[in-house]
């Protein structure tokens, strides 16, 4: 992979965060087919492409490690990197040209007419606390989606008629022709592989065998969470139809700001003013954290945008371990306003210090002069 921030997986192969397994299969083929360093001789880049669409189509073809990178993104994935010393056997590509020849020569695996449907995934934004994503909470959400419909049992079609068998494909989901030599199937593009259509649809669905309904589900947040942050609720997307796999529900977060606090990885930033009286003798203040608040020494002479570090007050490791720290922004603040009295002090203050109270009362000609000898 090439230096720099790495490109979403699902960017990379070009298809949508709710792709099948079959469709991850089908991008990462004609991509890996067109990047093959054996048909790219001596290209770097299109080296580097087939890397990088390998490592995609390795994290997504597993349902265990899509479900973090879902869930975390690249931060989530254990090791942190990609390496490929070669592409022969431990890639995926033999089952890539494995497939195509089989779809070719008419062996391979079976692609008969679909027998159930899986529900649709679902995309949830849900807005939460500063406070609530560092520590994490559970929150109860009301979920659109759609359900099997229950006059026609899924099926689309008007109680008491049944779906006519495809006159393209003959009920078999897929139609053959032949192309030179070779006799090439695909999905029947008039009854989508289904082997059937509906004539008669149901009043209730409109031949889509599926209604709008919503369910409340309980969702537990994880502290350490981000804006950015998807979890993902396997099977409780959208309903299966014909009895195929419900989807699942992915929860996209977005975190408020908070009005003292700014996240820095699992660092937490807090300005705090002072006066200039008190960065000057030294004092003690009390700061707020995320636990409540600390006493916290500041010594004589600090300057403006001096850093304090309050260990451990941080944002907790979305990864169960451990906390970042408190960071501790010191502001000085120039008194305004000041009273004839408070003037009169801070300019004896000056003379006794050896400073120049008015450091513009030169006229201009005495500044160029200065300038230019």
């Amino acid at each position: 992979m090439a230096n720099g921030e790495k490109r979403d997986y699902y960017e990379v192969l070009e298809i949508h965060r709710n792709a099948s397994e079959t469709e991850i299969k089908k991008a990462f083929r004609k991509q890996a087919i067109q990047y093959h360093p054996d048909k790219n001789p001596g290209d770097k880049a299109a080296e580097d492409k087939f890397k990088e669409v390998t490592e995609a189509y390795e994290v997504l073809s597993d349902a265990q490690k899509r479900a973090q990178y879902d869930q975390f993104g690249h931060a989530g994935m254990s090791g942190g990197g990609f390496s490929s010393g070669g592409f022969g056997a431990g890639t995926p590509f033999g089952d890539i040209f494995g497939d195509i020849f089989g779809d070719i020569f008419g062996g391979g695996s079976s692609r008969g007419r679909t027998q159930g449907r899986r529900g649709d995934d679902l995309l949830y934004n849900l807005e939460i606390t500063f406070e609530e994503a560092a520590f994490g909470v559970e929150k109860k959400i009301e979920v659109p989606y759609a359900k099997r419909c229950g006059t026609c049992n899924g099926s689309g079609s008007k109680p008491g008629t049944e779906p006519k068998v495809c006159p393209s494909c003959r009920g078999a989901g897929q139609v053959r022709y032949q192309q030179g030599f070779f006799s090439v199937s695909k999905t029947c593009g008039q009854c989508n592989g289904e082997g059937k259509i509906v004539s008669d649809p149901c009043p209730d669905c409109r031949g889509k065998g599926s209604v709008k309904d919503s369910k409340t589900l309980s969702i537990k947040i994880p502290g350490g969470v981000e804006t950015g942050s998807r979890l993902k609720s396997t099977g409780d997307g959208g309903q299966g139809l014909k009895g195929g796999p419900n989807g699942d529900l992915y929860v996209a977060i977005s975190v408020q700001p908070h009005s003292l606090f700014q996240r820095e990885d699992n660092n937490v930033v807090c300005e705090f003013p002072i006066s200039f009286i008190q960065a000057s003798l030294g004092c003690e203040i009390e700061v707020p954290t995320l636990d409540g608040k600390v006493a916290m020494k500041i010594p004589e002479g600090t300057q403006s945008g001096r850093i304090y570090r309050l260990r451990g007050k941080g944002i907790p490791s979305l990864q169960g371990y451990g906390r970042g720290d408190q960071l501790v922004v010191i502001k000085v603040e120039t008194p305004s306003n000041l009273n004839k009295k408070q003037k009169e002090l801070l300019e004896e203050f000056a003379r006794i210090s050896g400073e120049e109270v008015h450091p513009l009362k030169k006229s201009f000609l005495d500044q160029v002069k200065d300038f230019l000898s």
